[in-house]
């Protein structure tokens, strides 16, 4: 076949079938081969990280496409994108004028993979058990909101809401809501290792080599009914070591298809390849890379510091050097294709300026050089992390208001220690629970935020965030979203790098690569399907 990159629209979403299918498999039948996919995310149980697929537990992307593979929610994002529709739900709804009370009927005769029947009970117990573990990763608090669970009868579920939550049903799509079987789930206690009992539409069986996953065998699940068609009997997810290595495995036909985390260098060198029966597909995404501050540290206490970094840090150079046309800048912790979206960074600092950057120290009576350590992860966002940081840091440095080190670390260790504070600066990456603009904001800045960040703003915890979880309609949230980048623009406890775009290559003989990956990163297994390629 010809070379070609398929470039995939904003709107992709919209190209995609709507399917109100209760599974089914058009392809791939029974004994059909797998398809496998690599993958550079690496899943390991250890102390730190007890349990990386427990619904309770788990909130990184990684383990979050393991889990929308296996796990089964009230509400799922269909894949044909929107809001939120009903999937081990027949039918969701808030039943009040005040969004504080939200209904689900669950479907007739839903079973778990094994063939036990689902009961509204063992939806409660899985919410309330998230809810009462309240998992050191944060996971719980896209609960936060949840006053109360009851269930009346085998079928219905009733949610009393504190407060009002428009966006609701979207965290309901998410894993930390997913249906677990309380028979394998102890209610007060993780999960431990790499299984998973619920109703998806895959069960699980993980390969592993001491504490690390190499292999996870997705096997079609007969009793499934939802939302999504199921095209196929059995997907192998392949755990890599690094990016070449799984480029390797796919030039020798080992894979079908490799997803994240490909590098620019592969990117490029696929996309310009000839005659070639690799395919790579680009879609924008809602990835997001940013730097926390530990604010409470002494070197970065001062705002003044924060802002002078803020004032020196030059996207446009730090993206096109390190990932070419694969990332834009980015000027506020909401993507500039999320309702809400303000370019506030950029508003508040404009171009990058070492004058007025030394100016902000020197009224704030800052000695120079500032010394700080930034952190980095080696091996959880791709290769070029590591070229990224020493970017940032010869940006700093090159000023001499500032004397900055890198030091990188495995994602097992470095996202514990990052959780416990003990770094002063730190690079995280975020894919979004949902394509709302709260989700870019509340996990970070609310109380029990996802990354410990010691910075409270009392106006955005008691009162911007409240209004904008009112209101129904998302772009009348905007104002109250608005203003919540404004107040982190002027005091910089994160700072906005980049958005980025997704990328996969995958086999000409494969089908549907182009719907394996959503614009919030959720991997689609059950889209793909074996075909016949093309010369």
């Amino acid at each position: 076949m010809n070379r070609k990159t398929l470039v995939l629209p904003a709107v992709i979403g919209l190209l995609a079938p709507v399917l109100a299918a209760c599974g089914g498999s058009d392809s791939g039948g029974e004994g059909a081969e797998a398809i496998v996919v690599g993958t550079t995310d690496r899943f390991s149980a250890s102390k730190t990280v007890p349990a990386p697929f427990d619904p309770a537990y788990a909130y990184d992307v990684g383990s979050w496409n393991v889990l929308r593979q296996t796990v089964q929610t009230l509400m799922a994002m269909p894949n044909g994108g929107g809001d939120p529709a009903p999937e081990a739900a027949e039918e969701c709804g808030f039943t009040d004028s005040g969004n504080e009370r939200y209904a689900c009927t669950l479907r007739k005769d839903l079973k778990f993979s094994d063939g036990e029947p689902i009961t509204a009970k063992d939806v409660k117990f899985s919410i309330d058990r998230a809810r009462a573990i309240k998992a050191d990763t944060g996971i719980f608090a896209l609960l936060s909101t949840v006053d109360a669970v009851e269930t009346k009868g085998e079928r219905e579920v009733i949610f009393h809401l504190n407060t009002a939550d428009a966006t609701f049903p979207f965290k309901l799509s998410t894993p930390v809501a997913g249906i677990v079987k309380p028979a394998d789930y102890e209610k007060n206690k993780l999960r431990d290792g790499f299984d998973v009992s619920s109703s998806g539409p895959y069960t699980l069986k993980a390969e592993t080599k001491g504490d690390d996953v190499t292999k996870i065998v997705f096997t079609k699940n007969p009793n499934y009914k939802g939302i999504s068609q199921v095209k196929n009997e059995k997907v192998e997810l392949r755990s890599f070591e690094d990016t070449d290595a799984m480029g390797e495995a796919l030039e020798k036909g080992d894979i079908d298809m490799m997803t994240r985390t490909m590098s620019p260098e592969q990117i490029k060198k696929l996309q310009n390849a000839k005659d070639s029966d690799i395919d790579v597909i680009e879609q924008p995404g809602l990835e997001i890379r940013y730097i926390g501050f530990d604010t409470d540290n002494p070197s970065l206490k001062n705002k003044a510091v924060r802002q002078a970094v803020a004032q020196i840090v030059n996207r446009g150079e730090l993206t096109s050097k390190v990932y070419g046309s694969g990332a834009d800048p980015l000027y506020s912790m909401v993507p500039a294709t999320v309702t809400g979206h303000a370019n506030s960074f950029f508003n508040e600092y404009g171009d990058p300026d070492v004058t007025k950057a030394k100016q902000m120290l020197t009224e704030a009576n800052i000695t120079t050089p500032v010394k700080f350590t930034m952190h980095y992860t080696t091996d959880h966002y791709g290769s070029a992390t590591k070229t990224e940081f020493e970017t940032l840091q010869k940006q700093l440095n090159d000023t001499r208001l500032f004397d900055v080190d890198i030091k990188g670390e495995k994602w097992d260790t470095y996202r514990p220690k990052q959780r416990e504070g003990k770094y002063e600066v730190y690079g995280m990456g975020w894919f979004p629970d949902f394509p709302d603009a709260e989700t870019f904001l509340t996990p970070f800045l609310d109380k029990d935020n996802t990354i410990a960040l010691p910075y409270a703003n009392k106006h955005i915890r008691n009162d911007l965030i409240p209004q904008s979880r009112r209101e129904a309609d998302r772009l009348t949230a905007s104002d109250s979203i608005e203003e919540i980048q404004s107040i982190v623009a002027a005091d910089v406890p994160l700072l906005p790098l980049w958005q980025g775009k997704q990328y996969l290559a995958v086999k000409d003989n494969i089908t549907g690569g182009e719907y394996a990956v959503n614009s919030s990163a959720t991997l689609q297994l059950w889209e793909l399907g074996r075909g016949v390629g093309s010369n």
